[in-house]
């Protein structure tokens, strides 16, 4: 009745500057909320098994201690199993130079017979891009030393923040019931219920969905012979994480990279169909029957929120961007004056019809 004496234009606009302020308060303070989301985010994952262990009567330190303990050994030993073959790969790395420095000269002839570009005005071009990056070169120093640093702080803060969110559960799960007291504490039970069930349901699908394609990938390279198979076919499957964008970035440096490194030029051209085969299948079957199910939130908005959550906190924020929509999308459609913005999100016509059906039934 409240919200009915507002004109729609005042709530639109109080609803617009909320979404601002939110994204202002991320972006300025990205260093301190990122490794609490992820930290959230893995919180929820490990959810399931530290209910499990408190059932079976461990204290709860062990109970948070123990699944903690077994994720970050899992990650790092998929690390070390995959070390050789990255470190391989940089060692090669002279090789592989001189195998473009080979193959530049037949490009640079190419090029000037489709475009009447000269090869001196490409070597120009070339030398020019070169001094460049030698002038750049100690941002580009800076800039990675800061990205490393930030992996490390990740590292450290993370399983921290994740005992704090997991031992404390009950105490944040107790001032959101608080907070919102005027009748609404079913309603705020529903959307944190739901809202962790999507978010579990999504991370493990993911997992699943990265684990299948890196396997795929795997095969495919093996039995073809590609050289450093096992190196890109997980760096398929974790661009693969980014979605639209990050399949794309995985063909244009799968493939350059077996050009330059296969005596066969026609190997980069199978990588890519492997790449496009695998990714047809993850699109059309894989993403829908593991992850799609649940987290239906359509095209223009997750295009849009990739993009957003990019331009705000880089790769972490896409990454982040898609249980972030997905986590908005029930809050919208459990609270009566944001169910428009439930509907914007929503996948399918028939996903927002049955929805109304379900809503008079009850």
């Amino acid at each position: 009745m409240e919200a009915a004496k507002h004109p729609f234009y005042h709530r639109l606009s109080l609803n617009l500057l909320s979404i601002a302020l939110l994204i202002a308060a991320v972006y300025l303070g990205k260093d301190v909320v990122l490794p609490v989301l992820f930290s959230i985010l893995l919180a929820t994952l490990l959810l399931p098994v530290y209910k499990f262990l408190l059932r079976k009567k461990f204290p709860r330190p062990l109970a948070i201690i123990l699944p903690l303990t077994i994720s970050l050994v899992l990650v790092f030993s998929v690390i070390f199993l995959l070390s050789k073959q990255i470190v391989k790969f940089f060692d090669d790395l002279p090789t592989l130079t001189e195998r473009v420095d080979e193959l530049k000269l037949p490009a640079e002839r190419w090029i000037d017979d489709q475009t009447n570009v000269t090869v001196r005005e490409q070597e120009k071009y070339l030398d020019q891009t070169v001094k460049n990056l030698k002038s750049n070169a100690p941002k580009m120093v800076g800039a990675t030393f800061g990205t490393l640093t930030d992996i490390l702080t990740y590292v450290v803060l993370i399983p921290i923040y994740t005992f704090l969110v997991l031992y404390y559960k009950d105490t944040i799960k107790a001032f959101l019931m608080n907070a919102f007291r005027n009748g609404s504490e079913k309603r705020v039970e529903q959307v944190l219920n739901e809202s962790t069930s999507v978010a579990q349901y999504y991370i493990i699908g993911l997992s699943i969905e990265t684990a299948i394609v890196f396997a795929l990938n795997v095969t495919g390279f093996l039995i073809l012979g590609i050289k450093y198979a096992v190196f890109l076919a997980l760096l398929a499957a974790l661009l693969n994480l980014i979605p639209y964008v990050g399949i794309l970035s995985a063909n244009i440096i799968c493939m350059f990279i077996t050009l330059v490194s296969s005596d066969t030029p026609t190997d980069a051209i199978w990588v890519g169909v492997i790449l496009a085969v695998v990714q047809f299948f993850d699109n059309n079957f894989g993403m829908p029957m593991i992850v799609g199910n649940r987290v239906k939130i359509n095209a223009l908005v997750t295009i849009l929120g990739i993009l957003i959550g990019g331009a705000v906190c880089g790769i972490p924020g896409m990454f982040l961007a898609i249980p972030a929509l997905a986590v908005m999308k029930v809050i919208c459609e459990r609270v009566p004056d944001l169910r428009a913005w439930g509907i914007l999100l929503s996948e399918e016509e028939n996903d927002i019809k049955r929805k109304r059906v379900t809503k008079k039934a009850n």
